[in-house]
């Protein structure tokens, strides 16, 4: 095959998905469901006989193009990450997160081993692995959808839109940290101990370097260095870190992308990098949500498999409302608040797929289960706006209420949030609403 056949793939991914996003966007949903819905639609082509189009060859091609992007919107959702806002907002999502993550782990857990080894008789430490890796998968959150929803009827800065939006942030990186583990016990054989002390051994250097680096990068741009080359310096310190990471810790790639974004957020340098990468996403992205429907395969799913799936998807959904949801109640949270933290925590989108992603090419999950991770997306992306208003809209919140129940002049930059949801979105956009926001606090706390 010729290097130049991976062109016409590549074209049709884009033009298809400019399409189907735009259709997604007057839908009210995220454009990764438009990308993914691409995929499928041009995985049909391989049912033509003597087509040329999706080969062996041309997939490897999609498959390198979808590996720089998905560490690309890593590295994107390490430099949006607000760890000032965590601080500010108190213990309250903190705890939503851990019971929003230890839910989805059991849960899945126990219906991996119910449906794959028929109960626990016989559970292998191998066994044990894989199916703590399908637990794992359903800790990740994508709050873009809420985020719009609540940003909407104005509810966004009130006590449930704050503690959803840092809650997802924190879910982000003990997530990513989860994923590293489970991956790490699939390298090692189910080796514990390996897997903590690479995993340490990486964080006792990537944490200092980190630190190094993001005081170098202020320097950099005090002495007036191009901006263009301190965002091509990110970018390659991204790839850096995700090749170190895997290469010498066994350390998920993502993970050091994810962390190197984390070390240098809240600077500006951040801002500048962080809408460079976005530019960058709009080709790659695209290619590897279309690259995950095109693999997708839906004709070697069973019986089993389909009541496997569907109760994995049923748990995938509840275990976040029940877990996000507890949190919240313990926290003094009203029934109905906590009702729908527990619902804005619920949505899914492109770190469940990275997730679901990196346990395929581990061995360690069934590639058939991402018809059913496609389904969670997509079935909580439609209900999660529609349930929040019920809930939300017709109840007035203080807009200022951070989670603890007092009132605080830093608001969310709710662009931010969507950004990291949603690569896609306009970064200057972002930017700008996020200091609408900031200005309107001011001028509220003035007015008090």
């Amino acid at each position: 095959m010729q290097v130049f056949s991976i062109l016409l793939p590549l074209a049709m991914i884009f033009v298809l998905s400019g399409i189907l996003c735009g259709a997604c966007k007057k839908l009210h949903l995220p454009f990764v469901v438009g990308e993914l819905l691409a995929g499928i639609l041009l995985g049909l082509l391989r049912l033509i006989p003597g087509q040329t189009i999706i080969t062996s060859f041309t997939e490897g091609g999609l498959a390198f193009f979808a590996k720089i992007g998905v560490i690309l919107i890593m590295f994107s959702a390490g430099l949006g990450t607000d760890i000032k806002m965590v601080k500010q907002t108190g213990k309250a999502a903190v705890i939503v997160t851990l019971l929003g993550v230890a839910a989805p782990i059991i849960f899945g857990f126990l219906v991996a081993c119910l449906f794959l080894n028929h109960g626990f008789a016989g559970l292998t430490a191998s066994k044990a692995v894989s199916y703590f890796f399908y637990g794992v998968i359903l800790t990740a959150t994508s709050v873009s959808v809420t985020v719009a929803t609540l940003k909407e009827m104005g509810k966004l800065n009130g006590k449930v839109g704050t503690t959803i939006v840092t809650a997802a942030i924190l879910d982000d990186i003990i997530g990513v940290i989860l994923l590293s583990f489970a991956a790490g016990l699939g390298g090692e054989g189910g080796n514990v101990g390996i897997v903590i002390l690479k995993t340490v051994i990486f964080f006792a250097v990537a944490i200092p370097l980190g630190f190094l680096l993001r005081w170098l990068f202020k320097k950099l741009s005090a002495k007036g260095l191009p901006k263009d080359f301190l965002k091509v310096l990110g970018v390659a310190l991204a790839f850096l870190y995700a090749y170190a990471a895997e290469e010498f810790c066994g350390v998920a790639d993502i993970t050091g992308a994810f962390f190197i974004g984390l070390m240098l957020s809240g600077t500006e340098e951040a801002k500048e990098i962080d809408s460079f990468t976005s530019t960058l996403c709009l080709f790659f992205l695209p290619v590897f949500f279309a690259n995950i429907g095109i693999t997708t395969q839906f004709s070697a799913i069973d019986t089993g498999i389909l009541l496997f799936g569907v109760c994995y998807a049923a748990v995938g959904l509840l275990s976040k409302v029940i877990g996000c949801g507890s949190g919240a109640l313990l926290c003094r949270f009203s029934l109905r608040e906590s009702a729908a933290v527990g619902v804005g925590m619920m949505v899914r989108a492109e770190v469940l797929l990275i997730c679901a992603e990196k346990g395929i090419q581990s061995g360690m999950v069934d590639a058939n289960i991402m018809p059913f991770i496609l389904a969670i997306i997509l079935i909580s992306s439609l209900i999660t706006p529609v349930i929040l208003k019920v809930m939300v809209g017709k109840h007035p919140a203080p807009i200022l209420a951070s989670a603890e129940g007092s009132l605080t002049g830093d608001i969310p930059a709710s662009g931010e949030i969507a950004a990291a949801g949603d690569p896609l979105s306009d970064p200057q956009e972002d930017v700008s609403s996020g200091d609408a926001s900031q200005e309107a606090a001011s001028e509220t706390e003035s007015k008090e």
